[in-house]
């Protein structure tokens, strides 16, 4: 049995047939079905839509002046439900993603790429910004879902679920005439005396986070904002600096990165951040983070 009609569209299709039978056969239900709906209808509005003659019905004046407020009404519902069903089957809507800045280098983008192909009418709206933020957004309910690095001697975030998406080794920049260059990988202790280009933030708050307190220190004279600045500094011989495995792909071709012993900067933990219930679009976006992730060539330690 088809879906009951509400009662404006059952006001409608009874205007349009001149009676209660006729309607229901057009409607595909019962006559005692849309006679309740007119009636719900009648009692909503405090008058008479039709009045009933010996063979059918015809509008009356409160009928005449509900018509085109119906058909509105009908028209804005018909666009609700095709835009619900776009929803459900990823034809239309907003996905609202965030990330960590490394992960938009290369990670995210791609996965991007692939989830416009295949959903195209699906708009992704993406914010960069700390993973602290972005916890904090998809626990209120204002991203969809993100791709973060929570520190693991944090407490989950309340109402957030964390799906693993892959262990992220560091990798350290150096200039190409530096002693360390044709190294494959390299312990901190050899790097004691460099000049270490680090960002704004506390040193607890950056890449160095798991060994800020494991005894090693590195000399900061020298701070910069953004990546560009980091590895310009680099490759000027002015210093070095940790890059994290993500963004490898982004480094200039002036610069060696060597991999750091995972002993000194254990690897990040890369995840993926949804609500208990995510949307249909994050359930899909976060399948094809898994896709690419897989399919990414991530540096691993020698």
């Amino acid at each position: 049995m088809p879906t009951l009609p509400g009662p404006y569209e059952a006001f409608l299709a009874v205007a349009r047939a001149g009676s209660f039978t006729a309607a229901a056969q057009l409607l595909g239900y019962t006559q005692s079905a849309v006679s309740r709906q007119i009636r719900s209808l009648e009692d909503e509005v405090g008058a008479e839509l039709f009045e009933r003659l010996p063979r059918g019905v015809r509008l009356s004046e409160a009928g005449r002046v509900l018509v085109p407020h119906a058909e509105a009404v009908r028209d804005r519902l018909a666009t609700a439900r095709a835009e619900l069903e776009a929803l459900r089957s990823l034809g239309g809507g907003l996905l609202r993603l965030g990330s960590f800045s490394s992960a938009t280098a290369t990670l995210v983008p791609r996965a991007q790429a692939v989830f416009r192909e295949r959903h195209p009418g699906v708009r992704v709206g993406r914010v960069e910004g700390p993973s602290a933020k972005h916890l904090g957004l998809v626990a209120a309910g204002e991203e969809d879902l993100a791709v973060v690095s929570p520190p693991r001697d944090v407490p989950p975030t309340p109402g957030v679920v964390l799906h693993h998406l892959l262990d992220e080794p560091m990798l350290v920049a150096l200039e190409r005439g530096h002693r360390c260059a044709g190294r494959r990988a390299v312990r901190l202790a050899e790097l004691a005396g460099e000049e270490w280009i680090v960002g704004p933030e506390r040193l607890e708050d950056t890449l160095f986070r798991p060994v800020a307190g494991a005894g090693f220190t590195p000399r900061t004279g020298l701070r910069a904002h953004d990546w560009i600045a980091k590895l310009g500094a680099v490759a000027a011989g002015l210093g070095v600096t940790l890059v994290p495995a993500l963004a490898a792909a982004s480094v200039r071709p002036d610069v060696i990165l060597i991999t750091v012993h995972p002993d000194d900067v254990p690897y990040r933990r890369v995840c993926v951040a949804t609500p208990a219930a995510p949307t249909v679009a994050a359930g899909a976006f976060l399948s094809v983070l898994h896709e690419t992730t897989r399919e990414l060539r991530v540096p691993a330690p020698h």
